[in-house]
């Protein structure tokens, strides 16, 4: 099935991908952008890395590439893919494929010179869409009737699809948030993503997280989190029990404050409850220790944090935590207290005051009690340790009569 649709973007007319293009399409050989980037361009979304799919093998593609001063690198030529970078930017060329023999992931695959049969060993029809130098579009899978219906298909059977990588589940629930609408998914993809769910133990927690993280900041990252909880899915992959509303309550505070997704805090939202729900979301998602941090700082005392939290207390923890921190807590906090909902301004208040006030450095040091008369010791870090709880409970004064006084008091405590 070819279209008649087209599409007209700037970057098949500029830029590196058509000198690329009318390289590898002449001759025997043809060449089409394949997947997002035409996706995307006929949403009229934002276009990310561009793919190109070609009858030409990939020895031919070193060489044409090589010959126009391009860099190919063979990236994945076992596979039939080499990128080639041209003018900085890298484009994956990969040559039209066909199966052999499946069984999972490493399914033996042959190159083809057939645009369909490449085709119908994608995973959704929405992905399978491919574009000429000119623009033409052409699908082989109804994928075009299923964008302009916001349907995320499997292609052909869901189960065989689904069996081919166990990935993607996940996927399918992804790319509905993504690109579908906010009704329930496609009944028969849904089902096979059930009866396969033991496949998800089977993946690398890698690419589960990265799945996980562009799931949680899609636009209807909600309906598609309740389908896959309803399904059984969702617990499956956080190892824990959901808080649905927080998740949702967490994304109407980031639009009320006009915050990009975050999808550790979000992810923080959705299932960090205590510490020990982090370690586990760690071990599960393997985490990067920074994202792992956050998401202890959010799930420590987090209830502590109401809307009556005075002004002082917030700047302890500021000062503390640091803003950032501190700003993922309370959002934290203020994701599950939603009776004052999102407008609440006592919230508002004290969601923002690390944009407003910058927790000083603590002024004294060790050399300011040496010069007091104290040596090294014990006593000289007790005094310090004083000095700054006082500075802290005077709320940060850095006036130096004031810090004199605090650091004399600490000195005569210390003795």
């Amino acid at each position: 099935m070819n279209s008649s649709r087209r599409i007209d973007a700037s970057w098949l007319r500029e830029g590196g991908l058509p000198r690329l293009l009318g390289v590898l399409d002449r001759g025997s050989e043809e060449a089409r952008v394949v997947g997002g980037a035409v996706r995307n361009a006929l949403l009229g979304e934002l276009v990310g890395d561009i793919d190109v799919a070609t009858t030409a093998l990939p020895d031919e593609v070193i060489r044409r590439a090589a010959a126009a001063g391009f860099k190919p690198v063979p990236t994945g030529v076992e596979h039939g893919t080499v990128t080639v970078i041209v003018d900085g930017t890298p484009f994956e060329v990969t040559t039209l494929r066909e199966d052999v023999e499946t069984f999972g992931r490493h399914a033996r695959v042959a190159f083809g010179r057939d645009w369909r049969r490449d085709a119908e060993r994608r995973d959704f029809t929405i992905n399978a869409l491919y574009a000429g130098r000119d623009g033409t579009v052409h699908d082989h899978v109804g994928g075009l009737a299923d964008l302009a219906d916001r349907r995320v298909r499997f292609i052909g059977d869901p189960a065989k699809r689904i069996a081919e990588d166990y990935l993607r589940i996940l996927r399918f629930f992804r790319f509905h948030a993504a690109y579908g609408d906010a009704e329930p998914p496609d009944p028969a993809g849904l089902s096979a993503c059930i009866a396969a769910r033991a496949g998800l133990e089977t993946l690398s927690r890698e690419r589960v997280r990265m799945e996980v993280f562009k799931l949680l900041v899609a636009r209807h990252a909600v309906p598609a989190l309740v389908s896959m909880s309803e399904a059984g899915l969702l617990v499956s992959v956080l190892g824990g029990v959901p808080s649905l509303a927080s998740f949702a309550n967490m994304i109407k505070l980031e639009r009320e404050l006009s915050m990009t997704p975050d999808p550790v805090r979000r992810l923080g939202a959705l299932g960090v409850n205590t510490t020990e729900d982090a370690d586990r979301l760690r071990e599960r998602l393997r985490l990067a220790n920074a994202e792992y941090g956050r998401l202890v700082s959010m799930a420590d005392d987090w209830w502590r944090i109401t809307v009556a939290t005075g002004m002082h207390d917030a700047r302890v923890l500021i000062y503390r935590l640091g803003a950032q921190k501190f700003l993922g807590r309370a959002l934290l906090a203020w994701s599950r207290s939603w009776d004052e909902g999102a407008a609440d301004q006592r919230w508002h208040d004290l969601i923002l005051l690390g944009d407003r006030w910058t927790a000083p450095v603590f002024p004294l040091r060790a050399a300011d009690f040496i010069a007091r008369g104290l040596t090294k010791g014990p006593a000289l870090g007790a005094a310090l340790r004083a000095a700054e709880e006082a500075w802290i409970a005077q709320d940060f004064p850095m006036d130096a009569g004031t810090i004199a006084n605090i650091a004399e008091a600490a000195r005569a405590s210390s003795k």
